[in-house]
């Protein structure tokens, strides 16, 4: 159960995060705590005001060892958090059970609220406490000027990124997400296909030796990519990360998008890529 506290003791009672409502009211998370906010009475914290909420809209989850996880439990309603420099839309609840998806603030301030709710300067104010600058031995060493874990950002001029838009590129034609995604070999020859590398075309249909050796290397920026959402705190922690909820990610936290689409037919942007895959 969260700790409630008024601003003038919530420092003393030392939760490992807090909310402010658009009213003022402070609301603790100790560690190992999670807080449901929304319209609905049933809801931990009830925000009347909350323009655009569900009854039960998000639930903020305070980490063990530090940090907060902000998901989206709607099933019909969007949710967001906002830092300085990035929006995040939370993907909303798709089956019953633990949200899959969210967004992890490991110290410093995020917005949290509807879209209406931010854009009226009424969200709720996620604090989390630096537990290191708190002078507190156990908490993991962080890098300066790092307050929260911003978007994970993929350089288009990149291998990874090309892989993971060839990745996402089924489910970014069709919003209803029922056209299969493709696998590790279908990626591969994706990406031949958008470097025009004709002859590697050629000996991916008939080597099966550089058919392999091809697929192993997409296979390893599939690794990373997972590995980045992971460390992002993109998904909650003991997820499987399925390539439906990898990509699902991806294209929910706006990471790969529809409008990246149009590189395709980018000359520069392909021939870039031939440049970084075969030269």
């Amino acid at each position: 159960m969260a700790l409630e506290s008024n601003p003038a003791t919530a420092h003393a009672a030392s939760p490992s995060a807090h909310v402010t409502t658009p009213s003022g009211r402070v609301v603790g998370i100790p560690e190992g705590t999670r807080l449901v906010f929304g319209r609905g009475p049933d809801a931990d914290l009830v925000i009347p005001a909350g323009r655009g909420l569900s009854r039960r809209a998000g639930v903020i989850t305070a980490a063990a060892g530090g940090g907060a996880w902000v998901a989206n439990i709607s099933h019909t309603h969007a949710l967001y958090a906002e830092g300085h420099g990035y929006r995040i839309r939370l993907p909303r609840m798709d089956e019953p059970g633990d949200p899959s998806a969210g967004w992890f603030v490991r110290h410093g301030t995020a917005l949290v609220g509807s879209r209406v709710m931010l854009d009226e300067g009424q969200p709720l104010r996620l604090v989390v406490t630096d537990r290191a600058a708190a002078g507190q031995d156990d908490a993991p060493v962080r890098a300066e000027g790092d307050p929260t874990l911003l978007p994970l950002y993929l350089d288009p001029n990149t291998k990874l990124f090309l892989v993971a838009l060839m990745w996402c590129r089924p489910w970014l034609i069709d919003a209803a997400r029922g056209t299969p995604l493709p696998r590790t070999p279908e990626i591969a020859r994706a990406a031949l296909e958008v470097t025009d590398a004709h002859h590697q075309i050629e000996c991916f249909d008939n080597d099966p030796a550089f058919r392999d050796r091809l697929s192993a290397r997409v296979g390893e920026h599939l690794k990373v990519l997972r590995r980045k959402i992971v460390e992002r705190g993109l998904v909650r922690s003991g997820v499987r990360l399925s390539d439906e909820v990898a990509v699902g990610v991806l294209i929910e936290t706006g990471i790969v998008a529809a409008d990246d689409l149009a590189r395709l037919s980018d000359p520069a942007w392909c021939s870039r890529q031939e440049d970084l895959w075969w030269t």
